[in-house]
């Protein structure tokens, strides 16, 4: 079960009171959340409207070296209204993934670079990174992607067929 409950706190596309909370637990570097992040946006197009999408950090520091700093700057993004933007770039430029890119999708975002080296340095979004991480941990996450359909982790591969068929049959929603 996920144990902290989406609020205001969280990343959120999609209406509020969608029937289907689907949340991810994932690292910018995880190769398979890269693979993932296509198919999560296949699903939210199949089911529009009807879903809410979650995004929390769960970097795996130990094996994805990059993957906190690719946090801060979708969390800095996110400070000044473009979290998406910048997850999106994030993944779609994962094979490349480097710190000379993230300052590059951070300028095509006209994001401060200023601003931005400053938050870093003051580590402005450790704390956010830290709290998605720990609620992961408390929910069980272990490993990313982690995926959640309305608060039950969801144990099968994820594949576009099988996530649709999951969530349809969690929701009873006709697809």
């Amino acid at each position: 079960m996920l144990k902290l409950p989406v609020s205001n706190d969280d990343h959120i596309q999609g209406k509020k009171n969608a029937p289907i909370t689907f949340v991810e637990y994932g690292d910018y570097e995880c190769p398979f959340c890269g693979n993932a992040y296509l198919i999560i946006k296949q699903v939210q197009e199949h089911f529009g409207t009807n879903l809410r999408f979650v995004f929390r950090n769960f970097p795996l520091t130990e094996i994805h070296p990059l993957a906190k700093s690719a946090a801060y700057f979708a969390e800095f993004a996110g400070s000044q209204g473009l979290f998406w933007e910048m997850h999106d770039l994030i993944y779609e430029n994962q094979a490349s993934l480097s710190m000379e890119l993230l300052f590059k999708l951070a300028e095509s975002l006209a994001l401060s670079s200023k601003k931005l080296k400053d938050a870093l340095a003051k580590q402005l979004f450790e704390q956010k990174i830290q709290n998605d991480f720990i609620s992961g941990v408390k929910s069980g996450v272990n490993g990313t992607p982690t995926l959640f359909i309305n608060d039950y982790r969801y144990p099968g591969p994820v594949e576009f067929e099988d996530l649709v068929s999951a969530i349809s049959e969690m929701v009873k929603i006709k697809t």
